[in-house]
């Protein structure tokens, strides 16, 4: 086949996080490969909590909404090397090597299990590390076409999820909203991961749930913060920003506005 161009190289890179480091919403534009290192990596995802450790190689797809953890374990710090396949890169890749895509393809994250082939890829990419926290633009061309190649051999899945280029379709918005309310997203990104506009997101959401997607998300978000506190047993200052709200004291004030006490009265 012909050889990948460098055009928009896909970035490949190593992180170290020696403190606790928690991201916020999450939804990345591109697949991403990530092997961690040492420490731990957490993702918590609409419908379920993963814990990644040294060793562990996850293939992420791009459009799936989530916020990541990166913590340290055992006294050594979170290091992860990623690969972000652009989708430029994979384009010209499935262009050159067509695979017929399923119609409700691999939607979800893939772990893989310890290959030589993955053993192979990220100690060949170590030494480069050393010298720089990124590759050269020609070196991370080839590694990336070495990349694809290999979770394509390992999993057929890895075609699924890398062959799918296509923009996100429209989907069942009650559905989605139900398991992502948490997420602190601005409408016309909740518009986009339903396959809408921001026009036809709010006027299918009105048709949905009788409300503005502002007033019932705040509703929502408060039920499960009330939940977990009162019932969970869990401090306002570790819920608030788990339920979709950026800050505490905006939190608080909502809060006292639809229970009519302070969220501390709830620990009661």
């Amino acid at each position: 086949m012909e050889a990948l161009t460098a055009t928009n190289v896909p970035e490949i890179f190593i992180s170290c996080k020696k403190e606790a480091h928690y991201s916020r919403e999450l939804i990345l534009p591109n697949p991403a490969l990530v092997r961690v290192i040492s420490g731990e990596v957490k993702i918590a995802a609409a419908d379920q909590n993963y814990s990644f450790y040294a060793g562990d190689t996850i293939l992420f797809p791009r459009n799936q909404l989530g916020r990541m953890s990166k913590l340290p374990l055992n006294g050594e710090p979170c290091i992860a090397v990623s690969i972000v396949f652009r989708k430029e890169i994979l384009h010209q890749f499935y262009t050159a090597n067509p695979v017929e895509v399923p119609v409700s393809p691999t939607t979800g994250l893939i772990e893989f299990d310890d290959h030589p082939l993955l053993e192979s890829l990220f100690s060949s990419l170590t030494p480069y590390f050393k010298l720089a926290d990124a590759l050269p633009p020609d070196l991370a061309t080839f590694k990336i076409e070495e990349a694809i190649r290999i979770l394509r051999a390992i999993d057929n899945n890895a075609d699924q999820l890398l062959g799918q280029l296509e923009e996100p379709g429209k989907i069942d918005l009650m559905d989605f909203m139900e398991k992502n309310f948490m997420f602190n997203l601005p409408a016309a990104r909740f518009g986009y991961l339903t396959g809408r506009s921001l026009t036809t997101f709010k006027r299918d959401f009105k048709k949905a749930f009788n409300s503005t997607p502002e007033k019932w998300l705040t509703h929502k978000r408060l039920q499960l913060a009330h939940y977990l506190i009162s019932e969970k047993k869990k401090k306002p200052s570790d819920v608030y920003f788990d339920v979709g709200f950026e800050n505490l004291s905006h939190f608080s004030f909502a809060f006292k506005k639809q229970f009519g006490y302070n969220p501390t009265a709830a620990l009661a």
